[in-house]
């Protein structure tokens, strides 16, 4: 047990909830996280710094510990860094749903001919959330061959978590810009900026403010490894308030450098209220996935 796991129970029955719910979850094939955990360790250059892995368990205890922390639904973050993996990626996260009911089943995408294809499948079999990271998929996500994926998943009005920040360190298709040109063609989609779009906070908070569909997630924002190098702007806290319903908690448990109840801990020195930290860490999400 990491230190303060105690404490997460005690924050969401304080506040009168059943429980919590994650959207900013990974959970993948055990090779592929063996992999990403070793990037870690060798602090890669989308890390940049050191990043011990504070829940490096085997995946039956990591599930005992996330359900142990009281969180109902969370999600299964897969994400391909290269063409031909994303179709593999999904049959194994539907696999792990189909085993784990209080998973959101979780899918994924490349810019690449077979992906309208695939996902069009996944969508007819049930994925509730899928996971667009442009950072290590280094790609576009205006790129052509995405268009009639993203019609797809707006016109079934299904979320897609996007890591789209430049935070860590930039890419070259990261920043809002690229998302801007994204929402100009598929204005309806529901995207979830991962990170709270780290560390362009204001630019996203601009695009969430601009688009109804856009959700911001709050996964490893406010904390204190992350306030060191990215902070939050003070200023901007109003327009956190008022889009407190389109705010979601993430963790990125299991790959977090702190305790899981430092996450939400974090948001509570926002001061934003107990009614904003019901929606934040279980309302809103509850509503959007129907949970």
């Amino acid at each position: 047990m990491a230190d303060g796991d105690e404490r997460v129970g005690a924050f969401w029955r304080g506040l009168g909830l059943p429980g919590l719910i994650d959207v900013h979850t990974h959970f993948m094939p055990e090779r592929v996280m063996a992999k990403v955990w070793a990037y870690f360790d060798a602090a890669g250059p989308l890390v940049g710094r050191r990043w011990p892995i504070e829940y490096r368990f085997e995946e039956d205890e990591r599930l005992e510990v996330l359900r142990g922390f009281g969180v109902r639904a969370f999600t299964s973050m897969v994400y391909p860094h290269k063409p031909g993996m994303a179709r593999w990626l999904n049959g194994w996260a539907a696999d792990f749903a189909a085993r784990t009911p209080d998973c959101l089943r979780t899918a994924t995408f490349f810019p690449e001919d077979t992906a309208a294809a695939y996902v069009r499948d996944e969508l007819a079999d049930g994925a509730r959330v899928f996971k667009a990271h442009v950072q290590v998929g280094a790609y576009d996500p205006a790129d052509a061959l995405l268009d009639p994926v993203w019609g797809a998943v707006a016109e079934a009005d299904v979320p897609v978590v996007v890591h789209c920040g430049s935070g860590p360190v930039p890419g070259k298709h990261t920043g809002p810009e690229p998302i801007a040109r994204l929402l100009a063609r598929h204005p309806r989609l529901r995207l979830i900026i991962a990170h709270m779009g780290m560390p362009e906070y204001a630019d996203f908070l601009d695009l969430a403010q601009r688009y109804p569909g856009v959700h911001l997630d709050t996964t490893m924002a406010f904390t204190d490894f992350s306030e060191r190098d990215a902070p939050f702007p003070r200023a901007e806290r109003g327009r956190l308030g008022d889009l407190g319903d389109r705010v979601l908690f993430g963790s990125d448990f299991p790959n977090i450098p702190y305790g899981y109840a430092h996450a939400l801990e974090a948001l509570t020195r926002l001061e934003m209220g107990d009614e904003w930290l019901r929606g934040v860490c279980y309302g809103n999400a509850a509503r959007l996935f129907g949970v």
